[in-house]
């Protein structure tokens, strides 16, 4: 039986029926659809009993453990059945996966492994790559797997690209693949750029900030700072700041009842202010933001391959990430968000992020084709090709420390 949707008011709904003709004749198609669309649980949920399936599971990729999580058991909830019936997810350490399940959401690593496993993913008749922009190593890598499996032994296979912001056209003339665009529905976020910050400032600084934001504006506030380190000195500043707050942290290391707490509704008459990483930048909705106070800093591991070592760096995030941000404080209401840079520096940034497979170590990934069967990864059709250097010095290590015959 179809999924029934007619009462389920995304924006993503209207583009639904084009989508379905397109994966009808088409093995790879993208998807561009804003925050707040619906794109990550409405779009699996209506492709489950597609004719070209032959009765086939889906799986769905999510960069971030808890967004995997979070949209699996959202998906179930749509369906009102438990998690580990039609739809399950797998993370690390956590499997919730049935023999009736149709629907897995995984991180991009386990794929991975799974096509390590199964070499033509053969119970698999789609596989979703949510939030594609954020081009972890992970999903860089298996998207090269399932286009090599696509090309060899598995032409029913196929594969959906979903994002907000990406440079589309670039991706599709890679991926020969057709475009839907959903517009979405975005409420209005007013911007104020409150001026450059100094980055080992960052937790006064920003905690100054958010006191304003909280006593000027109404709703919850949404604060994105580089790492775990400065959301705990954040978070300490702002007890001592504001009484009558629910303050959470929220990043990757974080025990998952933490991170639940913080995207969960606040207690009813407290308003909550939640400190993250950018885990925060895509797929999650955290109930009842309306302010969001960007610091405009990440932190990126960044390998030399003259030194053969990587080390952390906190560096100005792209453009492409401030939209993302800026989006967390329009998904249900109008809102406002508050940038620590001026206008002219914003004009400076990079338009989208760097793909993590141009800047990390290449160890893992060397290993995992090389498990594949393959030794030059220029074999495989990639999105951005891994930089030599960086590949050579991958090589080296595995033979030094044998783990490549």
């Amino acid at each position: 039986m179809d999924f029934d949707y007619s009462n389920i008011n995304l924006p993503v709904k209207e583009v639904i029926p084009n989508i379905k003709k397109e994966l009808n004749s088409s093995s790879t198609l993208i998807l561009k659809a804003p925050t707040g669309a619906g794109k990550s649980t409405l779009v699996p949920l209506t492709l489950l009993n597609e004719s070209w399936l032959n009765g086939k599971k889906i799986l769905m990729l999510e960069p971030r453990r808890l967004a995997a999580k979070t949209v699996a058991i959202r998906m179930a909830d749509l369906l009102d059945e438990p998690i580990g019936e039609t739809i399950g997810y797998k993370i690390r350490f956590d499997n919730k996966t049935g023999k009736s399940t149709r629907l897995e959401v995984l991180t991009e690593g386990i794929l991975t492994r799974m096509i390590q496993e199964d070499n033509s993913l053969e119970d698999i008749g789609l596989v979703i790559f949510d939030e594609f922009h954020e081009r972890s190593i992970h999903a860089d890598l298996a998207m090269a797997l399932c286009r090599e499996l696509q090309s060899i032994i598995r032409q029913d296979l196929r594969i959906l690209v979903m994002s907000a912001t990406l440079d589309i056209p670039k991706l599709s003339e890679i991926l020969q693949a057709p475009i839907i665009e959903s517009k979405g529905k975005l409420f209005p976020v007013e911007v104020i750029y409150s001026g450059d910050t100094d980055a080992k400032m960052l937790p006064e600084l920003i905690s100054r900030l958010i006191k304003i934001a909280v006593e000027k504006h109404d709703g919850d506030t949404l604060a994105f700072l580089p790492g775990q380190g400065e959301i705990k000195k954040c978070e300490a500043i702002l007890k001592n700041l504001l009484k009558g707050f629910e303050i959470h942290p929220l990043y990757g290391q974080l025990p998952p009842n933490k991170q639940f707490a913080a995207i969960r509704p606040s207690k009813k008459g407290k308003r909550k202010i939640v400190l993250s990483t950018n885990i925060a930048e895509t797929s999650l909705t955290i109930e009842g933001i309306k302010i969001v106070v960007d610091s405009g800093f990440e932190r990126i591991s960044k390998f030399n391959p003259n030194s053969g070592l990587s080390r952390l760096e906190t560096v100005h995030i792209s453009k492409q990430s401030a939209d993302q941000r800026k989006g967390r404080a329009g998904r249900l209401s109008p809102g406002i968000c508050y940038r620590m840079w001026t206008k002219a520096t914003h004009s400076q940034l990079a338009e989208i992020g760097i793909p993590e497979i141009e800047q990390a170590d290449l160890s893992s990934l060397m290993l995992d084709i090389a498990k594949w069967g393959i030794i030059d990864p220029n074999e495989l059709s990639w999105l951005s090709i891994p930089p030599r250097k960086n590949v050579i010095k991958a090589n080296q290590l595995l033979h030094e420390i044998d783990a490549l015959e």
